[in-house]
């Protein structure tokens, strides 16, 4: 190195540094054009989308409304959705006690006192609405039997080896019978012979069955036996031969009269009972006629 001569770092203090900046400016204006041609081709894919929409239809969402239109969708699908009411008009019920406080029942009776005239419980059967057996027995009198009336009662000799005291008897039948309506043809009859009084209000005589069929407004009693009642109504014969009434079957009969006019039987009952006080009504038990006086029966035995 000549003496005098500053070295070449010295003579240019600031080339290094010039060189820095070209380097930076360079890359800057190099990146400003690329973000220019992306603006640009950005802009000219705008205008082609919008050129190929169809008129009248929207322009593509926003991103930002966008992610709103999922969060509330997805909002809705988390809420559940309110289910149509599945609660329809209970349809009124038809006025009744329902099948099961419903029963039917029948006696066959034996005579005992003076001359057989006076009659005595010798067989009950209870049925209940569906025409299951509830209570069958044969019931052991209370005096000395002197006509069997084993034509009309079935009753012989022979049942009496296992019939029950009537005391026993009278227990477990008004236990089946209290809090029911009792269906029964004559039934004034069967209570007499068990001595009991039932209430009116739940008591269903089908000697009334006629008069329901052609006056329903009508309470005179049809004097029609049980049998002419099985026969034209229910189209089905009962008591035939001359082994005696079942009371099974005249319990069931009863039943399947009942039947047929529940409906429109328990809606006049149900029109009374609004109409009149119960205490005003008249009971059947308190009918004063004597079994052997019943015109069901034969006049034979009368």
């Amino acid at each position: 190195m000549v003496l005098g001569e500053a070295p070449e770092s010295a003579q240019c203090p600031s080339l290094t540094g010039l060189n820095t900046k070209d380097v930076v400016w360079k890359r800057h204006k190099r990146r400003s054009r690329q973000h220019q041609r992306f603006m640009a081709r950005k802009a000219l894919l705008q205008e082609q989308e919008l050129s190929n929409m169809a008129p009248g239809s929207c322009p593509p969402p926003s991103p930002s409304q966008t992610s709103a239109d999922t969060e509330a969708l997805g909002s809705r699908r988390q809420r559940p959705k309110a289910r149509p009411s599945s609660k329809r008009p209970i349809p009124r019920e038809a006025p009744g006690p329902g099948p099961s406080k419903c029963v039917a029942i029948d006696c066959e009776m034996v005579g005992t006192g003076p001359h057989g005239r006076v009659s005595e419980l010798a067989r009950c059967s209870v049925v209940s609405y569906h025409g299951d057996v509830l209570y069958d027995k044969y019931v052991r009198p209370e005096m000395p039997i002197v006509d069997y009336r084993t034509r009309w009662s079935g009753i012989t000799r022979q049942h009496m080896r296992k019939a029950i005291p009537f005391q026993v008897a009278q227990k477990e039948i008004l236990k089946l019978l209290r809090g029911k309506v009792v269906v029964g043809h004559a039934l004034h009859n069967d209570f007499q012979a068990l001595k009991y009084v039932h209430p009116r209000s739940q008591t269903r005589d089908t000697t009334y069955v006629p008069n329901l069929l052609s006056h329903p407004s009508s309470h005179t009693r049809a004097r029609v036996s049980l049998k002419d009642l099985a026969l034209h109504l229910l189209h089905k014969k009962i008591q035939v031969g001359y082994q005696g009434h079942s009371s099974v079957e005249d319990a069931m009969t009863a039943m399947e009269l009942y039947k047929l006019v529940e409906v429109q039987w328990e809606q006049q009952e149900a029109d009374n009972a609004k109409a009149q006080p119960e205490d005003g009504a008249p009971d059947s038990s308190t009918d004063v006629e004597q079994y052997m006086e019943d015109q069901y029966w034969p006049d034979e035995l009368a």
